[in-house]
């Protein structure tokens, strides 16, 4: 089987390196990745040779993936399955049954693990899979596959998935972004509660910028998430300023 991957960057290369030990794989992108290719393993190719393989999962920015669709929809064979493995779901999902044309099958999904978190294994990690537009047997196989290495696959629709990661996935980074910009530190003295909150920092500071403005803009409910954070911080340091009871 062959799986082309379009954009390695940090996401892209951890998948490559699970997947090549079950699959052919062909990647693509922008910027001369003929070094990362050649130590990871994998080929490289054209985006038209890696749109030809029978699986094709796109590793790009939030904001560039609808432009993205509108590039490959006439290169994807008929059949062909697009994985999209954005931290949203409804914008990926709209453009993608907006420009592929009805024969494409469409998988989206959320890994919800990193490079950093998933260096060693991805035993015991989350996916989250969107089964859109996909044959039974198809889908029944890569939850098998995936349960197979270990993963525990969560089935959820885009909707209730960007809204529960309004939560899970945003509020931690804009925390974590917070305290980077605090110019918070580990310490002598210090809690668990506070390591804790360095390892949010550990992980926040390893992710673009970019990621973090797109898992922002494009999910519509984070925009609600973060004011009702903001807003419980606000009244807490007010009782606090006042000296009030809880």
């Amino acid at each position: 089987m062959k799986v082309g991957l379009i954009g390695f960057g940090r996401l892209g290369r951890l998948i490559a390196r699970y997947l090549k030990e079950d699959a052919d794989i062909i990647v693509c992108d922008l910027t001369d990745i003929s070094k990362q290719a050649k130590e990871l393993g994998v080929s490289q190719g054209t985006l038209d040779e890696v749109c030809a393989c029978p699986i094709v999962i796109p590793f790009v920015p939030i904001s560039e993936f609808e432009n993205l669709m509108i590039q490959i929809k006439d290169k994807l064979k008929p059949g062909t399955l697009l994985v999209d493995v954005c931290s949203v779901k409804e914008l990926p999902v709209n453009a993608m049954l907006k420009h592929l044309p009805e024969e494409i099958q469409i998988l989206a999904t959320h890994p919800m693990f990193g490079p950093d978190s998933a260096r060693e294994t991805v035993f015991g990690h989350k996916i989250v899979l969107c089964p859109i537009r996909i044959k039974d047997k198809l889908y029944s196989d890569i939850t098998r596959y995936l349960n197979g290495h270990g993963l525990k696959v969560i089935e959820s629709t885009a909707e209730e998935h960007d809204r529960q990661i309004s939560h899970s996935l945003v509020l931690a980074h804009f925390i974590g972004r917070t305290l980077m910009d605090t110019g918070a530190t580990r310490q002598d003295i210090e809690t668990l509660g506070y390591k804790r909150l360095m390892k949010i920092l550990g992980v926040v500071q390893n992710d673009s910028w970019q990621l973090f403005v797109d898992m922002n803009k494009y999910n519509r409910f984070a925009d609600q998430a973060r004011a009702r954070f903001i807003g419980s911080l606000t009244a807490i340091d007010q009782k606090l300023r006042l000296g009030e009871d809880e």
